[in-house]
């Protein structure tokens, strides 16, 4: 591609200089030096001219030492007797009309194909270079093969149902006979609905690893152009390269890209993305069977797509891919990190715990920035720690230990922190400490990571107490160690959530005993008259201050509980916020041998600080770093 390219540009700056020489006239092509006829005669009369060859009016003569001239005579008399006389060589004839040389006829038609070149070179580079500007019509379609790197459902993890419902498909690729023996039929196509990486794509390459077969992969952007037409041409072109590949695989990411619902929108359609949605419809139903030929494609957003395309007979299974669970987060860190060295200390359930939520790409994300660091670090194997760093990094940012603080904000942030904790581990339904730390991140000042033992599908009223009653342990530790003027805006987000968590249990889960179990929505509709907006209330004024008033009483019910908590246990409050102000950083293990054990992690000298730290001892895997006097 980058030499045609190149040959392309040469050609282009040869037509340009070829077209610069044509405008320099005709004396830059080589011709005779013209000379005045007065200088003509005084050069006769002098002996200086050798021969001329008179043609009309023009004569074209030679010096006596060699050297060309041209000059134009008018009718002038004796003009032959005095060269006879001079002794010059004389041969004349009538004048030529010499028609066009072929180098007059390039150089005549040069501007034109000057500019017929130029648009064939963009054509070509806006169509990618295939083909050149007739190929619009042509799949833009990839081809994978096994030789280009095989993927099988080894390569997939956490996702065990989806790869179960896809496993047919693989089957069918393998023996098709197998199926129509008993007259039965494929699904022509298969949909893969998921949020964005949950691997989709690594899934329909693993249908293709284990069937052994093609494997034609194209974005769904890749049908629209400019031109009403060209995108169903590129379908129909898909379609008959798949039937001279079949069995095979067609992949099409980004379905909603082209599947979006006819019609919908202000201002009417696109006439070309509905040409090529009513061109892929046809493809796949039809009166043309394409034996062999599976289409699957994958979206995040199937709201958008047009019925017709969900249909039996078209896209007629639905697979969804989820995001993992714990199980799965597990799994899916074994396979992303075989190719990584990892240390002895690695638990990779206990980052699989600290990540609900992520989805595979996620995952391989924290894995590669934990052989990022490690190898920051000049480390010869990826460690616990450094897993433990790429999470947090992924979740809430890269540490800011350069970021200023006075020792007062230290102390508040310290306190605040451990106020979070000491209800945590008080509260029974709260869910286990993982680590603890005063240093920044993001936007938040510190944090109290919390791990969940297992997945949580729904959360309990009791829970929701629970951790409403955690949230406002900040707060309050504040206002009791340092007063109620002396609190800081470090809760805002606590605050936030425990009044969303408040409003969604008395409006949507119906835990509030005076509304009962009814669902209320209130200001969420917005009808914009003009330039102004008027808000539609969808309760009365009555139910809308008794909802006020549930959620008032729920976050205060919280705010007692922790607060008589954190006066029963001050002790307790004390030495975590000292121990954090030491160490920066504590482990659940660590908070809780300070509490229940009145043991501290060992400080480090000087010499043990610098010293080559053993692989899985506590403070090596936990990054403690205490101060150093």
């Amino acid at each position: 591609m980058n030499l045609r390219n190149l040959a392309m540009w040469g050609v282009i700056v040869l037509l340009v200089l070829g077209l610069y020489n044509l405008f320099q006239g005709p004396s830059s092509f080589g011709s005779k030096t013209e000379i005045p006829f007065s200088k003509f005669l005084s050069e006769v009369d002098k002996g200086n001219v050798g021969s001329v060859d008179i043609r009309g009016n023009e004569i074209l003569g030679k010096y006596a030492d060699g050297k060309d001239f041209k000059t134009y005579s008018p009718n002038y008399p004796n003009l032959v007797d005095k060269l006879t006389s001079k002794g010059v060589a004389i041969s004349a004839g009538p004048r030529e009309e010499k028609g066009p040389s072929l180098w007059g006829i390039f150089l005549s038609w040069f501007p034109m194909l000057l500019l017929i070149g130029v648009w064939i070179y963009f054509m070509r580079s806006m169509q990618g270079g295939k083909g050149g500007p007739m190929s619009f019509g042509r799949s833009k379609a990839k081809l994978l093969t096994e030789a280009q790197g095989k993927v099988t459902f080894l390569d997939v993890a956490g996702i065990e149902e989806a790869k179960e419902e896809l496993e047919e498909i693989v089957h069918f690729l393998k023996d098709p006979r197998k199926f129509q023996k008993l007259g039965g039929r494929i699904p022509r196509g298969c949909l893969l609905v998921g949020s964005p990486g949950t691997g989709k794509t690594l899934l329909a390459r693993a249908i293709a690893g284990e069937a052994n077969v093609p494997f034609f992969s194209i974005s769904g952007s890749d049908f629209v152009e400019m031109f009403v037409g060209v995108g169903a041409s590129r379908v129909r072109d898909m379609f008959e390269q798949g039937k001279k590949s079949a069995p095979c695989i067609i992949f099409i990411d980004e379905i909603d890209a082209v599947g979006r619902s006819r019609g919908a929108g202000l201002g009417g359609g696109n006439d070309e993305r509905e040409q090529t949605l009513n061109q892929l419809l046809v493809e796949m139903d039809g009166f043309d069977t394409n034996e062999g030929v599976i289409i699957i494609a994958a979206t995040n957003r199937p709201d958008v797509l047009d019925p017709a395309l969900l249909r039996p007979g078209r896209f007629d299974r639905q697979v969804v891919v989820p995001n993992p669970d714990i199980i799965g987060r597990e799994a899916i860190l074994k396979v992303h990190i075989r190719k990584i060295t990892t240390g002895p200390d690695v638990n990779l359930r206990t980052i699989a715990r600290g990540t609900p939520g992520f989805s595979g790409a996620d995952l391989a994300n924290i894995v590669n920035e934990a052989a990022l660091l490690a190898a920051r670090k000049n480390k010869r194997i990826v460690t616990h720690l450094d897993l433990e760093e790429a999470k947090d990094k992924v979740m809430m940012g890269s540490e800011r230990r350069s970021m200023v603080m006075t020792q007062e904000e230290k102390e508040l942030t310290a306190y605040h922190e451990g106020g979070h904790a000491i209800v945590a581990l008080n509260e029974p339904t709260s869910d286990p400490i993982h680590k603890a730390t005063i240093i920044p991140r993001g936007r938040a000042l510190g944090m109290v990571m919390r791990l969940p033992e297992r997945d949580q599908l729904s959360m309990t009223k009791a829970k929701m107490h629970g951790d409403i009653s955690v949230a406002m342990g900040g707060r309050i530790a504040e206002e009791l160690i340092f007063g109620k003027d002396k609190i800081t805006s470090g809760a805002s987000s606590d605050i936030e959530m425990v009044t969303r968590l408040a409003r969604n249990m008395v409006t949507r889960f119906g835990m509030s005993e005076d509304l009962g179990t009814v669902a209320y929505q209130e200001n969420e509709e917005e009808i914009f008259l003009g330039r102004s907006v008027a808000r539609h209330q969808n309760v009365s004024d009555e139910t809308a201050k008794k909802i006020d008033l549930e959620i008032k009483k729920i976050v205060d019910n919280g705010y007692s509980r922790a607060k008589r908590i954190l006066t029963e246990k001050l002790n307790d409050l004390h030495k975590i916020a000292k121990a954090l102000l030491q160490y920066e950083t504590l482990t659940g293990d660590e908070i809780r041998d300070i509490i229940f054990k009145n043991i501290y992690p060992k400080r480090l000298t000087l010499e043990e600080e610098l010293a080559p730290r053993k692989v899985g001892s506590a403070l090596g895997v936990m990054g403690l770093k205490p101060k150093t006097t």
